[in-house]
């Protein structure tokens, strides 16, 4: 409705918000009103409505022309670049007007909902970054290339916006390879930022097509001590090529990515790896930089593997028994009237039927080891149904039912350990496997001493497996677990009496002796790093031919009898253990203490101690497969899918900004301590917001029970301390 008669009144100053660039006030019987200038709306406008509804109705109005109006949205800010805070003050002798200067805090604030609703609404389209979009997400969530071909999604698309244009899959293929190409570049820049070493794993996948491909991946420990991993490369293995090439193929990718002369070791998912594929990758790295520990650390496989592999023996062992369950299960579930009359069996032969019984999947093995242990509570029910009923035709002896009660309880440990390394979906640090391995090696030593000659040949060959794990990897898992605060070298010696016996002392001098020289090495390298901290050198300069002054330089200092980082740490007492204990949270904290340990720990707890993190491949039997999609596609393109897709995920998964909240301390002690009982979240100390702060010393004491307990010791020059939360 139009207000022919309306007055008009000129927008005063004080209506300073920019709605009313698109409004017109007007008044009409001493009610004021808002004109939409785009629609002609009328809306209240009173003084006491605000603006809020004129807003939303700018973001609905269909007249408007299309520019962007998202500032409407956006709070105005303070011209001040500063804060006060006032009327905080734990001194009773302060007066309650005193204000406390601060020097300024900026806080980044996400965008608000409606603020990004209104922008997406008002922006103007455009294509190519819509193309650019659709391609991530296609990369990010593992979409077929072709889904951009299906009538489906042409319809959403064209609804959903109908400027847009429907590429086809070759050229969303484009897209992505220009994705991969720049994330690469951002990749390849980030890992040459790192300071400390990398270490690669290598594991075989499969194809629908039969084909074979190499994927390399980085893992490492960042400089504020998270665990990172990067998928590097996934090569096409070409068919006709023998295993000794993939030595080649991995010098190669290492050469590209300019990362051969920072790998401390490489984990290989196949027990069965040969030695000499390995010592060529050692010799060509061994050539720019000597390996450290002598390249008795270099060559780890991968530990859920071999439990698989141990499984794969037991499985097989017990493939008839598992028949003839599976075969009893499957007949009773034929139809419901057995299943009833099983149920009643059941129940007289005193077995509860809480627990359903049911048939494995035969490409999961956790699941065939639920199956077994779940027919065990049957057992009784078993047999006896198969003497009511003749036509169950499925027996099992007594001496079989014992069978596979040994080798379900064998498999529920196997289980656990595996859940153990693989349920958070992360690489885990080095730290954690060492006791569990042992808890595995200590078993197999027991079942082959057993007299049931079923079990001990079953476990005698589990045990030939075992071995070779343990002769290339024992030595790493024991360093790991000795870089853990909980543990250090107690729980190395309580397992290696139970392991070794007799022979015990002699191991765990072996281990303790490669430490301390480990760590020698080290402090060589940190030595010259000071020296020389530009020493960063292409591998076509000549070699440093110092070298051996810095290792005198070393042994000639230790005659001043100053204690080492290593023998500073295994003196002081164990951490006591707790349930969320991280690692390198501690090694965080304590790197001021340990300044050159902590650069040791960072490489040995970030071996990737496994090539598998995910559940649902861990309990798979056989190999990683690549999905049909991508197997139908070219080499290049599936490295770019699947590289891309792993950096992207990473970004996805970065934990978001936390809000922050300030706490104002006010103290006049020259000693503050601080107790702040916010769980593990961290806790930085602004010391820039306080003029003339001289710290002598910044201390974090632990993290312990929960808490983040810090001493702050100091001049208190001013009584404003500021502690933000993120």
């Amino acid at each position: 409705m139009e207000l022919c008669n309306g007055t008009v009144i000129k927008k005063p100053k004080r209506l300073t918000s920019v709605v009313w660039d698109h409004f017109e006030r007007v008044s009409k019987a001493d009610i004021c009103y808002a004109v939409c200038v785009h629609c002609s709306k009328r809306l209240s406008g009173s003084s006491n409505s605000g603006t809020t509804h004129l807003r939303n109705h700018l973001l609905r109005c269909l007249k408007r022309s299309n520019y962007d109006v998202s500032h409407l949205l956006v709070k105005r800010r303070k011209k001040e670049n500063g804060v006060t805070l006032s009327h905080h003050s734990f001194d009773d002798g302060q007066q309650k007007d005193d204000h406390i200067p601060v020097a300024t805090i900026k806080f980044e604030q996400e965008p608000k909902e409606e603020e990004r609703i209104a922008t997406c609404r008002t922006s103007k389209f455009d294509q190519e970054r819509s193309q650019l979009d659709l391609a991530r997400m296609i990369i990010l969530h593992g979409y077929p290339l072709s889904m951009v071909e299906h009538t489906g999604f042409k319809m959403f698309v064209k609804n959903l916006q109908p400027l847009f244009d429907v590429m086809s899959d070759s050229a969303i293929q484009l897209d992505c390879i220009a994705i991969y190409e720049r994330e690469k570049q951002k990749m390849f820049g980030f890992l040459n930022k790192l300071r400390g070493r990398i270490n690669v794993s290598i594991e075989v996948w499969s194809s629908q097509e039969t084909a074979r491909y190499l994927c390399l991946t980085a893992h490492f420990i960042d400089e504020e001590w998270n665990s990172q991993k990067k998928v590097l490369n996934f090569i096409l293995i070409d068919a006709a090529h023998t295993e000794d090439i993939h030595s080649e193929v991995i010098i190669k990718c290492l050469m590209d990515w300019d990362v051969e002369r920072r790998v401390f070791c490489m984990t290989f998912s196949d027990l069965s790896t040969g030695d000499d594929i390995v010592c060529r990758i050692k010799d060509h790295l061994s050539q720019n930089r000597p390996l450290l520990a002598g390249g008795r650390l270099f060559d780890v496989r991968c530990s859920v593997k071999l439990l698989s592999l141990l499984v794969e023996d037991a499985m097989d062992a017990l493939r008839e028994v598992a028949r003839k369950i599976r075969e009893s299960i499957h007949f009773v579930k034929s139809s419901q009237m057995i299943q009833g009359k099983f149920n009643d069996i059941a129940q007289q032969a005193g077995v509860g039927i809480e627990k359903c019984i049911f048939l494995d999947c035969s490409t999961r093995w956790n699941s065939t080891c639920t199956m077994l242990e779940t027919a065990l509570v049957y057992r009784a029910a078993f047999s006896e149904m198969t003497q009511q009923d003749p036509s169950c035709q499925f027996h099992l002896s007594d001496e079989e039912w014992e069978w596979a009660s040994s080798v379900t309880g064998y498999l529920k440990l196997f289980v656990e350990i595996t859940h153990l390394f693989t349920g958070k979906g992360i690489p885990p640090t080095a730290n954690i496997y060492f006791s569990d391995i042992c808890d595995v090696h200590i078993q197999l030593i027991g079942w082959c001493n057993s007299s049931d000659a079923f079990i001990s040949s079953m476990a005698l060959k589990m045990k030939q497996k075992f071995d070779i794990y343990w002769e290339k990897c024992c030595l790493s898992l024991a360093i790991a677990a000795i870089l853990d605060p909980r543990f250090k070298m107690k729980l190395l010696e309580y397992y290696y009496t139970q392991i070794y016996g007799s022979g015990a002392q002699e191991q765990i001098k072996y281990v303790s002796d490669a430490v301390r020289e480990l760590f020698d090495e080290y402090v060589i390298g940190a030595t010259s790093m000071a020296l020389d901290p530009g020493s960063s050198r292409g591998s076509n300069e000549p070699r440093d031919r110092l070298k051996g002054f810095d290792k005198y330089l070393h042994e000639t200092s230790q005659s001043q009898n100053e204690t080492s980082d290593l023998d500073k740490y295994l003196e002081e007492p164990i951490f006591p253990r707790n349930y969320d204990f991280n690692v390198c949270s501690w090694w965080k904290v304590h790197t001021p203490r340990y300044p050159i340990l902590s650069l040791m720990a960072r490489d040995i707890l970030g071996i990737p101690m496994s090539t598998v993190c995910e559940e649902s491949a861990a309990f798979r039997t056989g190999g990683r497969v690549l999905d049909r999609h991508r197997s139908s596609l070219n080499s290049d393109t599936v490295q770019a899918l699947v590289c891309t897709q792993d950096w992207l995920r990473a970004e996805q998964t970065a934990l978001p900004k936390r809000s922050r909240e300030c706490i104002l301390i006010s103290s006049t002690s020259p000693c503050c301590q601080i107790v702040l009982g916010f769980g593990s979240c961290e806790i930085r100390v602004m010391s820039e917001v306080i003029a003339g702060e001289h710290w002598r010393s910044l201390k974090f004491i632990d993290h312990y029970s929960g808490f983040d307990v810090m001493n702050l010791q100091g001049s208190i020059e001013h009584h404003a301390l500021v502690v933000i939360l993120s």
